[in-house]
């Protein structure tokens, strides 16, 4: 667990001992006097750093915000999120083929994905700066997540999409919730680089994972994740397994890891294996892992059915790669028709899951069969959104309306 190891060193830039460090070059900064989203020495990225780290005995209340002593405030904009449930999926676990295997379903946050935890530390912190307007690019969940933080906290939000690439059930939140919205011309990528030239200018407060306060409220689904599976197994994981896009929550798993280690609640034998897993046609981050390079290569060309992964140019990778290399885990691709397979088989158990979720449960299933998943391996798989962010896909995977006369018996002799 050394590398982008935790500081114990409080700066002269700590705000009641909380402050910005960059993981490059180390400098420190002051979290709330200014509005800044990565280092303005180098630009490397930055990390929310503490002057302490609780254990999980600190923990109390619900959601979230039961995780305060790990987060820049006590409380925040909250409609409340959190809370999500680890089910157990017998059948999937023997067909897999693991000792252990829960599914930690993040959709059922209230705007439907794992975004709600970073956007209720999020716009608390523009509260913090004085922003007026908040702004996000987005591939449909974070759009939703933000329209609707933004819309409790009465601030105006502004959301720029890929023109005809996001579900419209993710479309469909943000405008009801008020957001405006603006279609480009472009992929998740340029829609990133046009959001980050109005934050730039002071245009908008950043809302994207390269805001380091979004990556502390989803932290939190790791620090609950470990809690529950701990409270039904008596013991840790042997792996995490999580779709990735952005990377934004495979760095905010590492954070919790490193976390709990410095507090004294996790040993690094606990450690779970950060396993991330990718579509295939937008996989710059495992071609990262496999190819043992430091930095992921942009994909001009990403092209998968499963929306919420579909990026090119994952900005957290500097975050993630070491996470994945340090607790030796790894990072996998797989097809659009394994991704449906699985949210076919998470359907089967109950879970109702958008593409990009079921991904993870791919993933585990190719890496199984591989041989780099055993038997003996107690598995978490996250999955991020639910059905209902993209209800064409989920229709197009499940089975087909039968038409029937209005007759009792015509409906049972059509069934016979």
């Amino acid at each position: 667990m050394a590398q982008l190891e935790l500081s114990t060193r409080v700066p002269e830039a700590a705000d009641d001992g909380v402050w910005l460090a960059c993981i490059e070059c180390g400098a420190t900064l002051a979290p709330f006097a200014a509005v800044v989203y990565t280092c303005p020495e180098c630009d490397g990225l930055l990390e929310v750093r503490y002057d302490r780290y609780p254990t999980f005995e600190e923990f109390s209340g619900r959601g979230v915000w039961r995780y305060a002593a790990a987060l820049p405030f006590e409380a925040g904009v909250s409609l409340p999120e959190g809370d999500t449930p680890l089910h157990e999926v017998p059948r999937l676990r023997e067909d897999v083929g693991v000792r252990t295997l829960r599914v930690k379903h993040e959709g059922m946050n209230p705007t439907g994905s794992f975004k709600d935890r970073g956007m209720t530390v999020g716009v608390r912190v523009a509260r913090e700066l004085g922003v007026e307007r908040l702004a996000c690019a987005s591939t449909g969940n974070t759009s939703a997540a933000l329209a609707a933080y933004g819309a409790r906290a009465g601030m105006e939000t502004l959301v720029l999409l890929p023109a005809g690439k996001v579900a419209a059930g993710k479309i469909a939140q943000a405008s009801l919730h008020g957001a405006r919205i603006l279609e480009v011309d472009g992929n998740f990528d340029d829609c990133l680089e046009v959001v980050q030239a109005l934050a730039e200018r002071g245009e908008a407060y950043l809302l994207n994972s390269l805001n380091p306060f979004r990556l502390e409220g989803q932290k939190t689904i790791f620090f609950e994740l470990l809690e529950g599976f701990h409270a039904d197994e008596g013991r840790y994981p042997d792996r995490i397994v999580l779709p990735a896009g952005n990377a934004g929550n495979t760095a905010a798993l590492y954070k919790a890891l490193r976390e709990l280690v410095r507090a004294g609640s996790l040993t690094d034998d606990d450690v779970p294996k950060i396993t991330a897993v990718q579509a295939e046609g937008s996989a710059p981050l495992v071609e990262a892992i496999e190819e043992g390079r430091e930095a992921v290569e942009r994909w001009d060309d990403v092209q998968t059915r499963a929306t919420a992964i579909r990026i090119g140019y994952p900005v957290n990778a500097p975050k993630a790669l070491p996470g994945i290399r340090a607790t030796g885990g790894t990072a996998v691709a797989v097809t659009d028709g394994a991704i449906t397979d699985a949210q076919r088989d998470l359907a089967r158990e109950g879970v109702g899951v958008e593409p990009a979720s079921a991904a993870s449960v791919a993933g585990l299933r190719k890496l199984r069969e591989s041989g780099v998943v055993d038997a003996d391996e107690d598995v978490v798989c996250l999955t991020t959104g639910h059905l209902l962010k993209d209800p064409d896909a989920a229709a197009a995977a499940g089975t087909e309306p039968e038409p029937v006369p209005n007759d009792a018996d015509a409906v049972l002799d059509h069934l016979g």
